[in-house]
Formats: C-alpha cells, sequence, structure tokens
C-alpha cells in the first residue's frame, strides 16, 4: 500500500507528502516500483526535480544508473574508479549507463563514460533495442548526439519499430542535427516498419523543405 502511495506521490509531484512518508518508512525508497525501477529513476523520468531532492535525502547507496539519470557526476567519476566494470552494468530496465546519461541529457557524463570507452553502439536490451544515439535524440540533446557521433556512434543503427536516429531528427525538424546525420553517412532510404521514410516523416510533421532535402 505505502509503495503505490509513494508512486502516487512521485507522479504528481507530491514532495511534501513524500518527505513525510519517508521520514516514517525510508526503507521505501530501496523498493522497485510497479515499473520495475527505483523510485529516484521513476522521478527522473518523470522530471520531478523537488522529487528527486526528497529521495535523494534518505538513500544510502545509490546505482551507477542512478547517479547518472539524476547527473551526480562526481559519483559517476569516484563509481568508475572503484569499480570500472559498472560501466558496463545493466539497469533493471535494461539500459546501460551511457544510454540512461544520453536519454537525460546529462553530457558532463556522457563525457566521462566515453572518455572510459563506454560502447557508444550498445542498445538496451529490453525488447526496445534503444541505441545511445536514439535517447539523446528523443530528449533533443544535440550536443550529446554530436558527442556520442564524435565517438564513433553508428548514424544507421536502428531501434524497435526501425527507426534510425535520421527519422528522429526529420520528425522534429532538427536541420543541425539531419546534417550532422547526413555528413556521416546517414541512409535517406531506410524505411521504418510502417514504411515510412525520414522524409515521410518530415512531411508529415509539416516540416515540407526538410522533407524536399531529405528526397534529393
Amino acid at each position: 500500500m505505502s509503495l503505490t502511495v509513494l508512486e502516487e506521490y512521485i507522479e504528481t509531484g507530491n514532495y511534501q507528502d513524500l518527505d513525510l512518508l519517508l521520514s516514517k518508512s525510508p526503507e521505501l525508497v530501496k523498493e522497485n516500483t510497479s515499473h520495475d525501477i527505483s523510485p529516484l529513476l521513476l522521478a527522473c523520468y518523470y522530471h520531478k526535480t523537488q522529487i528527486v531532492q526528497v529521495i535523494l535525502k534518505y538513500i544510502k547507496s545509490i546505482t551507477i544508473h542512478e547517479a547518472c539519470a539524476v547527473g551526480l557526476t562526481e559519483q559517476v567519476q569516484f563509481m568508475l574508479e572503484q569499480k570500472p566494470e559498472v560501466i558496463n552494468e545493466l539497469s533493471s530496465h535494461g539500459f546501460y549507463p551511457l544510454g540512461i546519461a544520453a536519454h537525460f541529457g546529462q553530457e558532463e557524463i556522457v563525457r566521462i563514460l566515453l572518455l572510459q570507452h563506454a560502447n557508444p553502439n550498445a542498445a538496451s536490451k529490453n525488447g526496445y533495442q534503444v541505441f545511445p544515439i536514439h535517447a539523446a535524440l528523443s530528449g533533443q540533446h544535440d550536443r550529446i548526439v554530436k558527442q556520442l557521433i564524435e565517438a564513433g556512434a553508428e548514424v544507421n543503427v536502428l531501434q524497435s519499430s526501425r527507426t534510425s536516429p535520421l527519422h528522429l531528427a526529420a520528425q522534429q525538424g532538427n536541420i543541425d542535427l539531419i546534417i550532422v546525420l547526413l555528413e556521416h553517412g546517414a541512409d535517406i532510404s531506410v524505411r521504418n516498419e510502417f514504411g515510412q521514410t525520414a522524409a515521410d516523416l518530415a512531411s508529415e510533421k509539416g516540416f515540407h523543405e526538410i522533407a524536399e532535402i531529405l528526397k534529393s
């Protein structure tokens, strides 16, 4: 019951009642939520900054994935120094630290992980096949996308539904990243599982000039 209440507080951003709940039952921060992730990660996915800060008060230990999501740069650096193999550790929901850092736009942590030879082409192991470049593009973290490409990220990798990085950039109308992707060999002819090219997605979203560029 308490876990259900905790999740409700996280989802609604009710940090005051959450603080009260955790002051009485601090062990709840160690429970897995119904989303199969920790309360801290759940708060990160809901972008509830105040909730994150409340949970951090009651946490005695933190995983590499949580540290990457929250943006605890020094903690990530310390973990990598103490136990370098955590760089290849999968989270309970199938993501590597680099994929999580890319998703949450943690640029400095992405830089650290890449310097420590995190694989920029390691997809999530959860059926969605999300690569770090997809994660960064989905969050529109342009500088991280460029960091990943410079580190050797492939530009034609496909996540579930046969979605390429170019598909994502095109439907966002992100001409800057479209140019970067094309310069690094992005294939304009790739079709997703619905038969759509990047040009089709750009056109569907009203980016007609971009669609024309992607047809040529």
